[in-house]
């Protein structure tokens, strides 16, 4: 039996590079899908965030003296784009996919509208969120909080290329720590960067529970469906 009714995935742009410098890997995309309808077939509803780090990364541009918002919202747009080869994926691979964006844009996907984005998830659609909040200066992750609220999900899935949250960046620092269960509070204030401090500061208000787990595991999106103890859990 799975431990979740609803969830709300956060899948980050860089995974979908698979091993590419940009763009998004045809094999990794579809295999992604293909976890994604095993855990769909279990009952469980299933809402996507996804971001644009591989095609667009919005803090990057404003950088190098681009304008924030303007390269926030360049950002969003990427996180369509991105959306809509999910969405396309999902239908090759026999899933019924509706894509919701945050920002105006209709002749792509539909606007997103909350009562509608329920009505696809009690009718056993996956519901792709895209373009973040709709506001410059908020990430994906936060848009994955909002969402997740927003729809009564009952935990927030981030998949990412790491296996959990590290003590440090487990990359250049050999001896960080992978915890299994932490505290918002703790996450915010040993300033954990797995997400950013918005995102988790808003599910803490909301006692909405996140798992950060590694999605290049095959099989692990649905273990963490199931109950069972992979990643880290964050919680109140």
């Amino acid at each position: 039996m799975p431990a979740y009714k609803r969830i709300l995935l956060k899948l980050s742009g860089e995974a979908l590079m698979g091993d590419d410098a940009f763009g998004i890997n045809r094999a990794t995309i579809v295999r992604m899908v293909q976890e994604i309808r095993e855990v769909t077939q279990t009952g469980v509803e299933v809402a996507v965030v996804i971001g644009g780090g591989n095609i667009f990364r919005g803090v990057a541009g404003g950088s190098v003296g681009m304008d924030r918002a303007t390269a926030d919202y360049m950002g969003m747009l990427a996180t369509v784009m991105n959306s809509l080869a999910l969405a396309d994926t999902m239908r090759q691979e026999g899933i019924v996919a509706r894509v919701m964006s945050a920002i105006g844009i209709e002749q792509v996907v539909e606007p997103y509208v909350r009562p509608k984005a329920l009505q696809y998830l009690e009718e056993g659609k996956v519901v792709v969120f895209a373009a973040g909040t709709g506001n410059p200066f908020f990430t994906t992750d936060t848009a994955a909080a909002l969402r997740g609220a927003e729809i009564g999900a009952e935990i927030v899935l981030k998949a990412t290329k790491v296996d959990g949250v590290y003590s440090a960046d487990p990359k250049k620092d050999p001896s960080a720590t992978r915890y299994s269960r932490i505290s918002f509070d703790d996450a915010i204030s040993k300033n954990l960067q797995v997400l950013d401090a918005t995102a988790f500061a808003l599910c803490r208000d909301q006692k909405l529970p996140i798992r950060v787990f590694s999605i290049l595991k095959t099989g692990a999106l649905k273990r963490v469906v199931m109950g069972e103890d992979e990643g880290t859990l964050v919680h109140v």
